[in-house]
């Protein structure tokens, strides 16, 4: 439900150490397992895990239950903590060891800001970025998903498109009504814009009275959500993981081509610092 709203030690440069004495076969397999235990910490902590065993390096980031925002979330609620979240994402655009994002979507939705902040983060990333949406990516979660370059739904999958909604008490104004509006424009913005979808036919089902006992709006199925332009295919953990694999293919080939037209105009440029 929508809501309103292990850095490594620095090494003293003073210090004289000398050579290190060989790593036996015992001191390896305690690095080896010490890895492997931060590698759970963070797929614990965090949901997220870095798969390095496939072609290429990916980083797996898993956005479930509900996205917790300003305020804490009663202690049963599953939530996905966006403090966390954002971290991990910078990490992910910086790290030259890390290919790509495949994000895995099962969300109820949550805090507005805090699932907008995630998704602008995820839209203005340059590295290959895939979304799938599991089970649900419901409210908020919609950005979420199409925030990808490229976004996956599974089968039996849905999302729930709603009107804006908030918790607790609110003024009876127009002022109120205004802001509400202004809230649910700049998410049909975010949508229109990373996705097919039109902003009228986003809007329409978003008001559509006709399918929710009691609610406003309108839940899409798989296939559903690819025929309305939300989402760009329907497929499987396979599938994501098969296109995130070509579209990191055609980032470094388009990568090393630009390396190379940039070294070509150094050398060829009599201004240019870096000529020889």
């Amino acid at each position: 439900m929508m809501e309103e709203k292990n850095i490594p030690e620095k090494p003293d440069c003073d210090q004289s150490v000398g050579p290190l004495p060989p790593m036996n076969n015992a001191d390896a397999a305690m690095d080896a397992e010490s890895s492997g235990e931060e590698r759970r910490d963070a797929f614990y902590d965090a949901g997220s895990i870095i798969t390095g065993n496939g072609r290429h390096t990916i980083h797996c980031l898993t956005i479930i239950g509900q996205i917790e925002g300003h305020y804490l979330s009663p202690s049963q609620n599953k939530t996905t903590k966006y403090e966390h979240v954002i971290p991990q994402l910078v990490s992910v655009e910086e790290d030259p060891k890390i290919d790509g994002l495949l994000i895995l979507l099962n969300t109820v939705g949550g805090d507005i800001e805090a699932g907008l902040a995630l998704a602008e983060l995820v839209a203005g990333m340059r590295k290959p970025t895939v979304s799938l949406v599991l089970g649900g990516g419901h409210s908020i979660g919609v950005p979420l998903a199409v925030a990808a370059k490229r976004s996956f739904i599974a089968s039996t999958a849905s999302m729930t498109i709603h009107p804006v909604r908030v918790n607790g008490l609110i003024l009876g104004v127009p002022q109120t009504i205004d802001y509400f509006k202004r809230m649910q424009d700049r998410i049909t913005r975010f949508v229109t814009e990373n996705s097919r979808i039109s902003a009228d036919a986003f809007y329409r089902l978003v008001m559509n009275t006709d399918e929710l006992v009691l609610d406003v709006g309108t839940v899409l199925e798989g296939e559903e959500a690819v025929e309305a332009g939300l989402i760009d295919d329907v497929g499987t953990l396979s599938d994501a993981i098969r296109c995130l694999y070509d579209m990191i293919d055609a980032y470094k080939e388009k990568e090393g081509q630009q390396r190379g037209h940039v070294r070509r105009n150094s050398y060829g440029n009599p201004h240019s610092r870096r000529r020889s």
